[in-house]
């Protein structure tokens, strides 16, 4: 009787391994795919005009995404950064040279107005604790 006991206890840690695993393989994929739209993006495609207002999409999750951006220079601009389940370090965004600290939502778009920035001038974002980054350059 302890034998075919020792046996089903075994079987029950094996299989509670392999879904164990299993599921942390299908969370890892799924992250992945759900951020591969913006980390794939050109540092020209996430920018638009808009009524005179260039707007610059940045994912914030798990970093910035794309991380570096291409805008043009002398225009007005609009950070436009969307969040979807951010609940790490980029969910809280710091751009030094525009002396702005805002904390996102978990879920949803945030819009930042940026002044016109010269030709040749970056603006460099980061999270709150430096571990993420982003960067527009100005063209």
């Amino acid at each position: 009787m302890k034998r075919k006991n020792d046996n089903n206890k075994t079987i029950f840690v094996g299989l509670f391994l392999l879904f164990s695993v299993a599921a942390i393989i299908f969370m890892l994929l799924k992250i992945q795919s759900n951020s591969n739209d913006i980390k794939n993006t050109n540092p020209d495609e996430n920018v638009t005009i808009q009524n005179g207002t260039q707007i610059i999409n940045i994912s914030a999750r798990g970093g910035y995404f794309p991380r570096v951006s291409n805008a043009k220079a002398n225009m007005p601009t609009t950070l436009r950064l969307t969040t979807q389940n951010t609940f790490d370090c980029s969910s809280f965004i710091v751009i030094p040279s525009a002396g702005i600290r805002r904390r996102l939502a978990p879920n949803g778009t945030t819009d930042i107005k940026i002044p016109p920035q010269k030709s040749g001038s970056e603006l460099f974002g980061t999270c709150a604790m430096g571990m993420y980054s982003f960067d527009v350059k100005f063209e």
